[in-house]
């Protein structure tokens, strides 16, 4: 992963901070997943939070409105996505099923992928679509490994070649997602130059 995206995903992962803080996690979660507690979340509770991120939603707007360009692209998308982490972060407290901590796990990878893409656009040429490229790919791995956890967790489908398949999907997704990387840094080459770089690419990710 190139260090440019790096730092993109970086400033979305700090914007998800301010919007997850009214939740309280178990030492050593990830800050990508929701606790896994034996309590709920009442429904006075769940309704309070879901205002809570309106609220913040409509003033974190009306500050962006004040941008212009791609800065104010950014700031929306932001702000759009901390309001969808804060009101899954709640709902996965509320019911406290594999299902909702993967949905809120899932609203996390979103809003990192559309502030990185509109990050993205401040730059031109190959280095814009490897950049896309590339947030999408971490995008794909999120979804893929979010998806192997909730099924590993799901009490109904405890069934090993579930979970097993779970993790054959994933690790094709994470594949395919490399190889799309892969073959957009070839575009910047051209000739025999690109054609070897697209060769050793398909060999590399199993696509011959």
């Amino acid at each position: 992963m190139s260090k440019l995206l790096t730092a993109l995903i970086a400033a979305a992962s700090f914007s998800i901070a301010g919007a997850a803080s009214a939740q309280t996690t178990a030492p050593g979660v990830p800050a990508t997943m929701p606790a896994k507690t034996s309590a709920t979340m009442s429904k006075d509770s769940y309704n309070a939070e879901r205002d809570r991120a309106s609220a913040t939603y409509k003033a974190d707007r009306e500050r962006c409105s004040a941008m212009t360009a791609n800065a104010k692209d950014v700031c929306m998308a932001e702000a759009k996505g901390k309001e969808k982490v804060a009101k899954s972060d709640a709902e996965a407290a509320y019911k406290n099923t594999p299902r909702a901590r993967e949905n809120a796990r899932m609203a996390k990878a979103d809003m990192q992928y559309n502030v990185a893409k509109e990050k993205c656009d401040d730059l031109s040429g190959n280095p814009k679509d490897v950049c896309v490229k590339e947030a999408r790919a971490v995008y794909t791995k999120t979804k893929a490994d979010a998806k192997v956890e909730r099924v590993a967790a799901d009490t109904s489908r405890t069934a090993s070649d579930k979970k097993m398949e779970a993790r054959k999907d994933a690790t094709e997704d994470k594949r395919d997602a490399d190889y799309k990387v892969a073959v957009e840094k070839c575009d910047a080459m051209s000739g025999a130059a690109k054609d070897n770089c697209v060769r050793d690419a398909k060999v590399r990710f199993r696509k011959t």
